[in-house]
């Protein structure tokens, strides 16, 4: 099925715009999940000083905590897990991505500068990679930076542990790892996705209330 995929988007000519259009028709179709995703996290942190009252006078009590802190969501019709299942929901597409970019096919084949898909940057150090992992490094810091923003307008009812604080800027630059492990074209899909989320989340944060 891979193989069929890659082959069919390699059919287009130019196989690294292929993936770039490829991913964002896909990221596009998953915009409905997108919405409901951030539509929940808002929903919660609208609800976020009634929990942190409540986290005051039961903190001791678990049970209790959590049996009232249901209620609340249940009284105003959020659930729990509101921003998550959504995009839980996008992770088969995106596997199916990850397998189209990394399994051998005739998508592969092609090249970008000159420098073929499905090469490795440990075995090429070309230049398109350094120009690759620049623009990731640069995707990662913007997300950092509205990430921190974010938290710092809506602070969470718990103190965040400094492990977490720290894992939060360190994480989103994790992609250039990933991207010098996989083949090139990967690397393209990273760039193309994590770009699209940051843009996507940061313009849906501004416009839905």
């Amino acid at each position: 099925m891979f193989a069929d995929l890659g082959a069919a988007l390699a059919s287009f000519g130019m196989p690294a715009l292929a993936i770039i259009v490829f991913t964002m028709a896909v990221r596009l179709m998953l915009h409905p999940l997108a919405r409901a995703a951030v539509r929940g996290e808002k929903a919660k942190a609208k609800l976020a000083p009634e929990i942190q009252k409540l986290q005051k006078k039961y903190g001791k009590d678990l049970m209790r905590l959590s049996e009232e802190s249901q209620k609340v969501y249940k009284k105003n019709g959020v659930s729990m897990f509101a921003g998550m299942l959504p995009m839980l929901a996008t992770m088969p597409f995106f596997m199916v991505m990850y397998q189209v970019v990394t399994t051998p096919n005739p998508l592969l084949a092609g090249t970008i500068f000159g420098v073929p898909l499905s090469a490795h940057f440990m075995s090429s150090f070309e230049w398109v990679f350094f120009a690759l992992f620049g623009l990731l490094a640069a995707v990662a810091y913007f997300t950092v930076r509205w990430q921190q923003s974010r938290m710092a307008a809506n602070p969470s009812p718990t103190p965040t542990p400094g492990f977490m604080n720290g894992l939060i800027k360190v994480l989103p630059f994790g992609t250039i790892l990933v991207a010098a492990y996989l083949p090139l074209a990967a690397g393209l899909y990273l760039l193309t996705t994590t770009t699209w989320t940051i843009a996507e989340r940061a313009l849906l944060y501004r416009i839905l209330s």
